[in-house]
């Protein structure tokens, strides 16, 4: 069956509230699905899920340090999670506050592991920005980031 782990770092909870509603999205696609906050993952779980999305606070428009040290730590395992579906979503306190440079951020990291990042023509384009307490709109386009993925993966694996 395939697999999806979720990765968030979240201080304030609004990353978390996030990440849960993602987490609604895979489930609905009849996928596995793994909630970790960054201090309960263990770097083994990368090579267990067939994708995996990373959410995020926006820290002076980059990814948080905790997420960016997963990212500098799964260098042990590069060049196998290629082909693995990704996707991201970032919080932040501002509007032009550097959300997108995030999401960036944590998609560049994905793709120089060789994954699959899809977009959509639909809302944030790159992932899902909520600017403080995501509201109701801002927890669609997370279940819909996680049905995305969840969809692409199946797609992948012939399920």
């Amino acid at each position: 069956m395939a697999k999806v782990l979720i990765i968030y770092h979240s201080k304030t909870g609004n990353t978390k509230e996030m990440a849960k509603s993602v987490e609604e999205g895979v489930k609905e696609e009849k996928v596995e699905v793994i909630l970790k906050s960054v201090e309960e993952i263990e770097l083994d779980d990368l090579l267990t899920a067939d994708g995996i999305i990373v959410g995020s606070p926006t820290y002076f428009g980059l990814p948080s340090a905790e997420i960016k040290e997963i990212f500098d730590k799964s260098v042990k395992y590069y060049g196998k999670l290629e082909g693995k579906v990704g996707g991201a979503f970032t919080s932040s306190a501002h509007i032009g506050g550097g959300n997108e440079t995030t999401i960036m951020g944590i998609i560049q990291m994905m793709l120089i592991h060789g994954m699959i990042v899809q977009g959509t023509t639909k809302s944030d384009h790159y992932g899902p920005v909520s600017i403080g307490r995501p509201d109701e709109k801002i927890k669609r386009d997370c279940k819909e980031l996680g049905k995305r993925v969840a969809r692409l993966v199946k797609k992948i694996k012939g399920e």
